[in-house]
């Protein structure tokens, strides 16, 4: 279980971008993080996995406090948390496997890894996790010649050599079209009910949100404004994380009646 108590992040510059947020995540759901740009949805995800430090507040992975962790502590930790990124993060010179391999640099011998060695084990599951994303003939290819989508199932093959009891997704689809969109969550909603991975996935189409999430919380300015599961996300309890002048925008661009 993820338990999230009384989370504050103020950044340098003085932005609070997140305000005493508290909730918690049951093993094996799929949470979707609602809410506008700057709403602190990235900053939230950012703090789960330690990637920035929070200013106040706990976080507890598993009954351990993540806020605390240091050291091999910490990284052990992160070997436990995937991470997906909206802009994929790859080494775009690279080979779709050397990238999907980085994902095992917290098992790997150091020494090992920074000369890109890694074992014939460890090449199988490379191979093994981009079959499972539907592109294992892509593993010799530069990651620069793939597509969108294709690269985002490369973030999600990296994500997985970590073995994750966890998988963080950072606005995964906001870059890809409809189509591929459906596509690369359907990837994440396999893994979540075949490996019992618990999700937590920030999505702006509330179509997705209605048709992948078990369970939503909406923030906005920092702060947690919803909590619930997708059914009581209700047009006007949309307008209390979007503001009233909002309108329910599908994936597909369709306003929501």
């Amino acid at each position: 279980m993820l338990r999230v108590e009384n989370l504050t992040k103020v950044f340098p510059n003085g932005t609070e971008a997140l305000k005493n947020v508290s909730f918690t995540v049951k093993d094996g759901e799929f949470l979707a993080v609602i809410g506008l740009s700057g709403s602190g949805k990235s900053t939230l995800l950012r703090c789960i996995n330690r990637l920035i430090d929070p200013t106040e507040g706990k976080i507890y992975w598993n009954d351990i406090d993540i806020t605390a962790a240091e050291g091999a502590d910490l990284r052990h930790i992160r070997r436990n948390i995937g991470m997906i990124f909206q802009q994929f993060n790859l080494v775009k010179r690279s080979s779709v496997m050397t990238n999907v391999l980085s994902g095992r640099l917290g098992y790997a011998h150091p020494m090992w890894s920074l000369l890109g060695r890694f074992s014939a084990e460890d090449k199988q599951r490379a191979l093994a996790a981009l079959d499972r994303v539907g592109i294992p003939d892509k593993a010799y290819t530069r990651a620069d010649q793939l597509s969108g989508g294709q690269q985002q199932r490369v973030g999600i093959a990296r994500a997985l050599m970590q073995e994750p009891e966890l998988m963080l997704a950072d606005e995964p689809v906001a870059s890809l079209d409809p189509v591929l969109a459906h596509s690369i969550l359907q990837y994440l909603e396999l893994l979540n009910q075949q490996d019992g991975i618990t999700v937590l996935c920030s999505l702006h189409f509330l179509d997705l949100v209605h048709r992948y999430a078990t369970r939503v919380i909406g923030l906005k300015d920092g702060e947690l404004v919803f909590e619930g599961i997708p059914a009581e996300l209700t047009p006007e309890r949309f307008k209390e994380v979007y503001g009233e002048e909002a309108q329910m925008v599908t994936v597909g661009g369709q306003n929501a009646n």
